[in-house]
């Protein structure tokens, strides 16, 4: 992808590894002329949004349905694994209806809300098990040294299922960075476009400059790889624990 993006002739049909002749005319044009800076710049406050959102409201969730005991809780867990088996093709028309009644429609805040409620099913799921997996004799020793509830929650619980939470927030990123059907049935406005939909532009009806789309994919994936390289400490420890028994 890199190869192509800085290649003058990037569809000439070569086999060396290296391009014969190195340009940066393709990045050039995606980010001054193409307006693709306006893009990422969505797509990062949308998916800022979902993940701070989605993360706070599953960990509330999870551990609600974790730690707390309440009539229908099966029924809630089960409502909540059987939503994330709903396809996504399935739910475009009634979203788009609602979140036109909602009169949200190319906004930035309504395209988040969309993508917390498709990340939630998945990360309430997830979290569950980390906090489930929390012994309760942590929490009565806190109990036991005058904490509140809240402050238990937040010094006691919270550091203890933080891996899990970095886990479901990659997913949350995953979720909003890569969509695209919502995005480009929600986006009306060219200015409003994510990069999923903002990369399609580069796609003509009857020719492609691959290097163009290659150099636009190039800038689509640094901001992931930089997440990823933010996180990945806590998403290792998040993905393993409960593996080894401590």
């Amino acid at each position: 992808m890199l190869v192509s993006a800085l290649s003058a002739r990037p569809a000439s049909g070569t086999e060396a590894l290296l391009p014969a002749s190195v340009t940066l005319e393709n990045f050039r044009f995606v980010l001054a002329e193409a307006g693709f800076l306006r893009y990422l710049g969505n797509s990062l406050a949308v998916a800022a949004l979902t993940v701070a959102g989605s993360s706070l409201l599953a960990l509330l969730a999870a551990v609600a349905v974790a730690r707390f005991r309440f009539r229908l809780r099966t029924t809630v867990l089960v409502l909540v694994l059987t939503v994330q088996m709903v396809p996504l093709e399935a739910l475009v028309i009634p979203l788009f209806l609602q979140v036109r009644d909602l009169r949200m429609l190319n906004s930035l805040i309504g395209l988040s809300v969309v993508y917390i409620a498709l990340a939630l099913p998945f990360a309430v799921w997830m979290l569950r098990g980390f906090a489930a997996a929390v012994p309760a004799e942590v929490e009565e020793a806190a109990y036991i040294d005058g904490c509140s509830w809240p402050r238990m929650f937040w010094s006691v619980l919270f550091p203890l299922v933080a891996p899990g939470l970095v886990a479901t927030a990659v997913f949350s990123f995953i979720t909003a960075w890569n969509e695209f059907i919502l995005a480009l049935t929600f986006m009306n406005q060219s200015e409003k476009y994510t990069v999923a939909v903002g990369l399609r532009q580069f796609f003509g009806q009857y020719t492609t400059d691959w290097g163009q789309v290659m150099a636009a994919s190039t800038v689509i994936t640094l901001p992931v790889m930089a997440f990823f390289l933010l996180v990945q400490r806590g998403l290792v420890s998040g993905l393993t624990q409960g593996a080894v028994k401590q």
